[in-house]
């Protein structure tokens, strides 16, 4: 089976959920992007690509426990699939060798 192609944001969403593993969910997601890019993202835009990308069988999700501070409202939490960790994979792959194919600059000093 292939390896579904990801845009660059979905690419980034999907590195976070990784990264966060059992913590993942929205505002962390968004946070984590935030943290790493300094790219200012929406929180609507996040969703709608993790929702896109549970659709796409790269996460899978399920509801976390109520709690106080949420005024009893539950997470949805994320976590990679096997697809979605070799999704993160393969893009990584490609990128490291189109870098390793590009000439070496030489700057001018």
């Amino acid at each position: 089976m292939p390896v579904p192609s990801l845009g660059s944001f979905e690419e980034l969403v999907l590195l976070a959920v990784c990264v966060l593993h059992e913590e993942a969910y929205g505002v962390r997601v968004l946070f984590e992007i935030q943290d790493q890019t300094g790219r200012t993202v929406t929180l609507g835009a996040v969703h709608a690509t993790l929702y896109r990308l549970q659709e796409k069988g790269l996460l899978k999700s399920e509801m976390g426990g109520a709690t106080d501070t949420r005024g009893g409202r539950r997470k949805r939490m994320f976590n990679a699939t096997s697809a979605g960790f070799e999704a993160v994979r393969s893009s990584r792959d490609v990128r490291e060798r189109m870098w390793s194919l590009m000439p070496q600059l030489k700057t001018s000093s």
